[in-house]
């Protein structure tokens, strides 16, 4: 192997597994990922009934031509450009755009304005900061009562939101531009469920709450919940694009991260910080050594490590400097049996990975320690 080939441009998220629950927009969050280096796993934890199959959708358009509501609130890109298109399909189309010209059209940010400006129509008004309790906030300061709102839904009740119009004496008019229903094929969610509890992934991505609710409830169903929990309350990062895609989440007490800006882009760049700044870093051997989630950086060289060889690692790394017993190592090796030999061939296979052997130190007849440098063995003596 050349030079260029042991030192590459690793990326941020390098020696990480992420894992993505999106059933739309999957594969742009999957290479914005990529690009930075992570492995990705990803299990659609929904799926989305097609507009024009969803009779709901059309009861709901049927009705909004026939009776005008007072406002509309539009609230998803995708979900407004979807209603149209299924409009559209159905023979509705001028219909429903006539309709909307007519009534208060509120727009949930500018993804949406620009959908509903697409569509030739003019939104009346729409927040900045792309918050449903904004939206919320100005309704009820213009007064709901006696008034008929029609809400476009995504996929799941808007928290609070439609409770609130309703308590202010509003009649409100659900939307239901697609529904989301378990994935047909459970497979890959079962198995991402599996790399979680095992701590097979660093992270887990939330882009809509109907996922977040899904994954926790098929880890129910399969007697996995508290593992999920404990897991993601410790090792694996829940990292959510916004704070109502968090709320199935806190409901169970787990904290989540989410980026300032509810968007894929800063999703990402808020795990480009948050995982490596996770990370066990450790001075051994004259070496800067950080342990990531399946590689280890020696000195900004990415060096993949196997499963049994991370495992071992692991567990050296959480009493650097001392001596770990080859009974203990073997406790750690997963699916190990009694042989203490599987340490040694584990252990020699994990050495070849670091590219480095005085990494890891022998103590004949004892076990393995890493090779703390002494400046910084005091410091761990005494933790």
């Amino acid at each position: 192997m050349d030079d260029e080939q042991q030192r590459p441009d690793h990326g941020p998220l390098a020696g990480f597994t992420v894992g993505v629950t999106a059933a739309r927009r999957a594969d742009e969050l999957g290479a914005l990922l990529q690009r930075r280096g992570a492995a990705v796993l990803h299990a659609p934890a929904l799926r989305i009934v097609p507009l024009a199959d969803d009779s709901e959708l059309l009861a709901a358009t049927k009705q909004l031509i026939d009776q005008a509501p007072d406002v509309v609130v539009a609230t998803t890109a995708i979900g407004f450009r979807g209603w149209v298109e299924a409009a559209d399909g159905w023979g509705l189309g001028e219909a429903l755009l006539d309709r909307l010209r007519s009534v208060e059209l509120l727009a949930r940010g500018p993804k949406v304005k620009g959908a509903v400006r697409a569509a030739g129509l003019t939104e009346q008004w729409s927040p900045s900061s792309e918050s449903m309790a904004e939206v919320l906030d100005r309704l009820l300061e213009e007064g709901v009562d006696g008034r008929r709102i029609a809400v476009q839904l995504h996929g799941e009740p808007l928290p609070g939101f439609v409770e609130a119009l309703r308590a202010g004496g509003a009649e409100v008019v659900g939307v239901p531009v697609y529904r989301w229903l378990p994935p047909e094929d459970l497979g890959p969610v079962d198995r991402l469920l599996d790399a979680a509890v095992s701590r097979g992934v660093d992270a887990l991505t939330f882009t809509s709450a109907p996922a977040a609710a899904s994954l926790l409830n098929r880890a129910e169903q399969r007697g996995l919940l508290p593992a999920l929990l404990t897991a993601l309350g410790h090792d694996v990062l829940p990292a959510c694009v916004g704070p109502v895609t968090a709320l199935p989440l806190q409901a169970r007490g787990v904290d989540t991260v989410q980026p300032e800006r509810f968007r894929l882009g800063p999703l990402v760049q808020l795990l480009c910080q948050e995982l490596p700044a996770r990370a066990r870093a450790l001075p051994i051997a004259g070496h800067r050594m950080e342990i990531r989630g399946h590689a280890v950086l020696v000195d900004d060289e990415l060096r993949p490590v196997p499963p049994a060889g991370m495992a071992l690692l692991r567990t050296l790394s959480r009493r650097p400097g001392w001596v770990v017993p080859r009974a203990e190592l073997l406790r750690a090796l997963p699916g190990a049996g009694r042989d203490e030999h599987a340490v040694e061939t584990a252990m020699a296979r994990l050495r070849t990975a670091l590219g480095a052997p005085k990494l890891i130190q022998t103590v004949v007849k004892r076990g393995y320690r890493l090779a703390l440098d002494p400046a910084a063995d005091a410091k761990y003596a005494d933790a």
